[in-house]
């Protein structure tokens, strides 16, 4: 089982998802039987901010003075599944999410999941580094994505 538990520092994110803790719970939930993890007890966190805080906590972790669309922190290098257990953190800009400004309800809400999948796979060890993990990466993003939007909608 998957918990996330959803932190917001920018206002702006109730504007577009009324409910964001469910929102996320419910994308949890529609992951493909390999992302349940049954029998186990997966956590991590997600903070919804904006480019100001992003662009902080990229230069401070990173060395990068820009903001990002997200960031992905893992608890660990090594993944070692155990009953219990704590994968880390995401953090997503709401202001990348939300370019254009005109872009309908619809679309932010699949640009959130499509990110959200891409953070949820870097706390699992997988990178886009190298080409050949890039190419990886894109295909289990495209599989939960697919997998997530036939329950959801």
């Amino acid at each position: 089982m998957i918990k996330v538990s959803v932190f917001s520092e920018e206002k702006a994110w109730s504007k577009r998802l009324k409910n964001s803790d469910i929102f996320f719970k419910k994308i949890c939930r529609a992951f493909p039987k390999k992302y349940q993890f049954s029998n186990k007890k997966v956590l991590f966190s997600l903070l919804l901010s904006n480019n100001k805080n992003i662009k902080k906590l990229n230069k401070n972790f990173r060395n990068k003075n820009k903001s990002t669309d997200i960031l992905s922190f893992p608890f660990n290098k090594k993944i070692k599944f155990s009953k219990n257990m704590y994968l880390g953190d995401i953090i997503i800009s709401y202001n990348y999410l939300n370019k254009p400004k005109t872009q309908d309800l619809e679309l932010f809400k699949q640009k959130t999941i499509k990110i959200f999948i891409h953070g949820f796979l870097h706390l699992l060890g997988f990178n886009h580094i190298k080409n050949k993990d890039y190419f990886k990466m894109l295909r289990e993003e495209n599989f939960i994505y697919k997998h997530v939007k036939s329950k959801i909608n």
